[in-house]
């Protein structure tokens, strides 16, 4: 922090509030209740339609459904593929456009790579079936979730970027 009298006297520049916006966000994902939103969005958007059409269209109603693995499996994964296309082709899904948020690239503040949302994507059904991975960003201070941190993604505000 500069002193007033230095920046007076021109032997400093003020910082300026952009760079500062920078540096405190360049490594700090958006808020958890924004991202926890978005994620609802997507399951309402996406996963909703997908799960009524393999219940009731593709098999015979819900007791087929719960009782097959395969079907709740392939779900999954017709999901992730949507939702690996968002990443890759915009960076952002339905729901992270919603609440102006984009999945970049931690290094290069770029979209990700294909090979970098499979892993994302399997990382987030592996802390989706372990409960303590789900709550780990509650207790880092840069709120980075599992997938986050294997990854090496960060989810922002656009107006960041």
């Amino acid at each position: 922090m500069s002193r007033w009298r230095d920046i007076k006297g021109g032997k400093k520049d003020l910082p300026s509030e952009h760079s500062k916006n920078d540096d405190l966000k360049s490594n700090i994902c958006t808020s958890i209740p924004a991202r926890i939103k978005a994620f609802i969005v997507d399951m309402f958007m996406i996963m909703m339609p997908l799960a009524y059409a393999t219940t009731y269209i593709f098999m015979n109603g819900k007791d087929d459904f719960q009782g097959s693995e395969e079907a709740r499996w392939s779900l999954s994964i017709i999901y992730g593929l949507i939702i690996i296309t968002f990443w890759i082709a915009k960076g952002q899904t339905p729901g992270l456009k919603a609440y102006n948020l984009k999945l970049i690239d931690a290094k290069t503040k770029e979209k990700i790579s294909f090979p970098k949302a499979i892993l994302r994507y399997i990382c987030f059904i592996f802390s989706a079936m372990t409960i303590v991975l789900a709550f780990l960003p509650f207790f880092r201070k840069d709120k980075k979730t599992f997938q986050d941190l294997v990854s090496n993604t960060l989810v922002i505000h656009t107006s960041y970027k």
